[in-house]
């Protein structure tokens, strides 16, 4: 969450030489400096430790400096600009080798990277300001407020006095091929060491190595439900709609799950992952609304290229704040119109070819829309107008969460099963949630939008 953050302050000095820092990390955009790990007085005596730089094209890139001289700056060429995946990151320090390179590595998803944009390693046998009896930062440059991290984090691990392959934490799974995290264990962790975990949602800076050298956190943090292993679907920054006015980009917060927009114009955000069957489920909550401003639904298009102000043709299915369904250039009316606090509700059946729509209610209430302007249907629509059927495109075509604002003074929040509505907690759990949180009743026979989910059940 925006201005938040980790720290403690290291009373007794570790291993200044050889370190290892590793951590699984989802940014939520890359337009931002992100700092994964710092320390350092103020700008001329640091160790940004890493960092997500986005001045850099959102390369990976690890700075010290001290008062007379730049003493580390490792940038990668490669950029990491993708919204929708967690990245393993891991960071080996170890001054006294004798290769300048092996000094500094710097590895994403089990994989070391070799090419940089720059490569200024320290001497060898140089203390870092890492380890010093200073002040430490997750998430935050150390000397100045600023530079928060903007995403998810996860398994943030720290061992003082060892350099350690990323294999002490991750591996590839058999079956996938993917990268997957492994539990560290047999590690000495030295006197500054830690492992947070961030299980526990009113302690997320508990230690859970040997040391319990515990952190405090500072703003807003909030536990999610996204995680390495079960990665959810977000709103993507980098999915945009195209039109004769240029890319109309929303306005992104809260780790992709708020949008809003400061022009009076529409702009359209979609759903990170796109399952080609299957039955999935979504809330959508209007937090701050003028008279027309919001639309959800679902997409499927891969050209998102239009020159209307707004979309509603062969290509998008979604239900208008006024309560009008739009689809195939047309418009009906289908359900109640909604407003700032509403919570509208999406079932849909790809597997079937259905979608339903609910305000302010669950798969037990008779709130499901009956398609004549009412919101009196028990689930799963036994009424035909209830029941909205959708021709679907051609294999392999994305199928996406679709969201809209329009105008000035419009935002949205959206929950895929974490629990959430922007920084605001569900009031109470729905029902038949699988292990996601929801404000309604899911369903029976509908998920959240997660890859365990779409592996399991798309």
């Amino acid at each position: 969450m925006a201005n938040s953050y980790l720290f403690r302050n290291f009373t007794s000095a570790g291993n200044r030489k050889t370190f290892t820092f590793s951590t699984w990390v989802k940014f939520s955009d890359a337009t931002s400096i992100s700092t994964l790990f710092a320390t350092g007085a103020d700008s001329e005596n640091r160790l940004i430790f890493i960092r997500h730089d986005s001045g850099s094209g959102s390369a990976l890139k690890v700075d010290g400096k001290t008062s007379t001289n730049q003493t580390i700056e490792v940038r990668t060429n490669r950029a990491f600009r993708d919204t929708s995946a967690w990245y393993h990151i891991v960071l080996r320090v170890d001054t006294t080798q004798s290769t300048a390179a092996d000094r500094v590595r710097i590895y994403v998803n089990g994989v070391q990277e070799t090419s940089f944009a720059q490569s200024t390693y320290p001497s060898q046998n140089y203390d870092t300001e890492v380890n010093k009896t200073a002040n430490h930062m997750v998430g935050r440059y150390s000397y100045s407020a600023s530079n928060y991290l903007n995403g998810y984090m996860s398994h943030a691990a720290f061992v003082d006095g060892a350099s350690l392959a990323p294999t002490s934490f991750g591996e590839t799974d058999s079956t996938s091929g993917i990268w997957k995290f492994k539990p560290p264990s047999g590690i000495t962790w030295g006197t500054n060491g830690f492992h947070l975990k961030f299980e526990n949602s009113g302690n997320l800076g508990l230690d859970s190595s040997s040391n319990t050298n515990n952190w405090t956190s500072q703003g807003d943090l909030k536990q999610s439900l996204d995680t390495p292993s079960n990665n959810h679907c977000t709103l993507n920054p980098n999915d945009v709609m195209k039109q004769n006015s240029g890319i109309l980009n929303p306005i992104y917060s809260n780790g992709n799950l708020t949008m809003s927009t400061d022009a009076n114009t529409n702009t359209s955000a979609f759903g990170s992952l796109s399952p080609e069957t299957g039955k999935w489920y979504w809330e959508f909550k209007v937090d701050v609304a003028n008279t027309t401003g919001h639309r959800v639904g679902i997409f499927f298009a891969n050209d998102k290229t239009h020159g209307g102000s707004y979309y509603y043709g062969t290509d998008a299915f979604y239900i208008h704040q006024n309560g009008e369904i739009y689809y195939n250039g047309s418009s009906t009316t289908y359900m109640s119109s909604y407003t700032a606090g509403d919570i509208i509700s999406v079932a849909l059946d790809i597997t079937n070819g259905n979608i339903y729509f609910s305000k302010n209610g669950g798969a037990s209430d008779n709130t499901w829309a009956d398609g004549s302007g009412n919101n009196n249907q028990a689930f799963p629509g036994t009424s035909v107008n209830g029941k909205l059927s959708v021709s679907w495109p051609a294999a392999g075509t994305p199928i996406q969460p679709y969201f809209d604002v329009y105008g000035t003074n419009n935002k949205q929040s959206i929950n895929f099963g974490d629990g959430f509505f922007g920084t605001t907690a569900i009031s109470s759990a729905g029902s038949n949630g699988n292990g996601s949180l929801f404000e309604y009743d899911v369903p029976t026979g509908y998920y959240a939008l997660t890859t365990k989910n779409i592996n399991t059940y798309g």
